[in-house]
């Protein structure tokens, strides 16, 4: 009896729960900061191939810019990497379809940041 049921473990289809890899932009400005996201639908379901844009203003006076954008993956989760520790106020624009929200990260005061976004 014990070996059937060893038999049956060993034969069942092991279950993957195979997690999508979070796409990543290196932004290289300088900086050590990120950005991580997790996007959902108004229905609370991560939203897939969500649009996370940014304009990154920086160096003395803020002469510099940086438009970025990465889409979310199945998980609805992105990661920006390498921002400035010193730059203006980064204000994150998160849209699909019809659907929005605002964001925005002080990298002075939050370096390191993540943000659990709900579209509506």
């Amino acid at each position: 009896m014990v070996a059937t049921i060893v038999l049956a473990l060993a034969l069942a289809p092991a279950q993957s729960t195979n997690p999508q890899e979070v796409p990543v932009l290196k932004a290289n400005l300088g900086g050590d900061c990120s950005a991580d996201f997790i996007v959902r639908g108004a229905d609370g379901q991560p939203a897939y191939n969500a649009t996370i844009h940014v304009r990154v203003r920086y160096g003395f006076m803020s002469v510099k810019r940086s438009d970025l954008e990465i889409g979310t993956n199945a998980d609805g989760k992105a990661r920006i990497e390498g921002l400035p520790a010193k730059a203006k106020p980064l204000a994150y624009e998160v849209t699909k379809d019809k659907t929005k929200a605002a964001l925005e990260q002080n990298v002075a005061d939050n370096c390191h940041a993540t943000f659990d976004v709900s579209l509506k």
